[in-house]
C-alpha cells in the first residue's frame, strides 16, 4: 500500500471507481499517521501541520476571498494564538501574496459568489497553504472544472508546489494530470482498494502542457490506463467467478438440478451481483 512518502514528494492517486481513494485522504487527516515521525493532526506542538483542498472549495459567502483564505490562521496553532492582532496587518498581508501568486490580485475584497468556478479553486488552493503546511492533501481540486482551466491550474499548482515544496497527495481520476504533476504515481483497483502499481515520473521540472503532449508522455498514460482496464478485466473474471459459486451452492441447498433454466433473467442478477462488489463500473482515470 502507500504506506510511505518522502518530503517533498507529490504523489497522485487515479483508480478504479469506489477504490476508496477518497477514504485515503480522510485516514491521512485522522489519528495513527506519523509524518517525520511526529503524529499528523496531533495536539503537541510538535504536530504536523495539513492542508486541505477538495473539489468544492467550500469558501463561506458571508466572507470576503481574503477572509477565506485566512480562515486557517484562525484555527490553527501557533497562528490562532495571534490572529485577532495580525488579522489586518501581516495575516493580511500574507493571503494577498498568495493570492497574486495565483493571479488573484485585486479580488481580495469580492465575496465568493463573484468569482469563477477556478478562480474559487485558485483561492482554496490559497487558503489550503496560507499556514505553510508540511503536507498538502488535494482530493480531485480540479475534478469539476473545465479541461482549459484545469491546465491552467496544473501550471498553478506546480508554481506553489516550487516556491514551498510541502509533501503533497492528490487524489484524481485524471492520468494526465497525474503524469504532470507528479513525482510518484499509485494506481488504486476497486473494492478491496490495493496499490496496482507504483511509478516514478522521470520528466524533468519544470513541465510544460507541451511535454504532456510528447511520445514518451503519452506512452506513460498510456501504461497507466491499460493498467486500470487490466484491474477492471480481473475484477469482473473474479466476480462472474464467485457469483457462479454462490449459484451452485444456491441450487444445491434448493435441490435444483446443475442443468435446470429456473432463472428467468441470470445477466441481470450476475449485473446486481457485480454492482454490489463495486467492479460493475466503467474504470475512471
Amino acid at each position: 500500500g502507500l504506506r510511505r512518502l518522502r518530503t517533498g514528494e507529490r504523489s497522485r492517486s487515479p483508480a478504479l471507481h469506489a477504490a476508496g481513494k477518497h477514504v485515503l485522504t480522510d485516514v491521512w487527516t485522522s489519528g495513527g499517521v506519523l509524518v517525520g515521525g511526529r503524529e499528523m493532526g496531533g495536539a503537541g506542538t510538535q504536530s504536523i501541520r495539513i492542508g486541505l483542498a477538495f473539489q468544492n472549495p467550500t469558501m463561506l459567502p458571508w466572507l470576503t476571498i481574503r477572509e477565506n483564505v485566512m480562515m486557517p490562521l484562525k484555527i490553527v496553532r501557533p497562528f490562532r494564538q495571534d490572529y485577532a492582532k495580525k488579522k489586518r496587518g501581516e495575516f493580511a498581508e500574507r493571503a494577498e501574496a498568495l493570492l497574486a501568486q495565483v493571479g488573484l490580485r485585486g479580488f481580495g475584497d469580492r465575496r465568493p459568489w463573484q468569482l469563477s468556478g477556478g478562480m474559487l479553486q485558485r483561492a482554496s488552493l490559497c487558503r489550503a497553504l496560507i499556514h505553510d503546511p508540511q503536507l498538502l492533501l488535494l482530493d480531485e481540486p480540479f475534478g469539476a472544472l473545465d479541461q482549459f482551466t484545469r491546465e491552467e491550474l496544473w501550471e498553478t499548482m506546480q508554481q506553489l508546489w516550487t516556491t514551498r515544496r510541502p509533501t503533497v497527495l492528490l487524489v484524481t481520476h485524471d492520468l494526465r494530470e497525474s503524469a504532470y504533476l507528479a513525482n510518484r504515481i499509485c494506481v488504486m483497483s476497486a473494492r478491496p482498494g490495493r496499490i496496482l502499481e507504483d511509478r516514478t515520473v522521470p520528466f524533468e521540472r519544470p513541465r510544460t502542457l507541451a511535454m504532456s503532449y510528447a511520445p514518451e508522455f503519452s506512452a506513460l498514460v498510456q501504461r497507466l490506463r491499460m493498467r486500470i482496464a487490466e484491474a477492471r478485466l480481473d475484477g469482473e473474471v473474479f466476480v462472474e467467478d464467485a457469483y457462479a459459486r454462490v449459484v451452485r451452492h444456491h441450487d444445491a441447498t434448493r435441490g435444483v438440478d446443475e442443468g435446470a433454466t429456473h432463472r428467468t433473467d441470470p445477466r441481470g442478477e450476475l449485473d446486481a451481483f457485480r454492482d454490489a462488489a463495486g467492479v460493475g463500473d466503467a474504470p475512471e482515470a
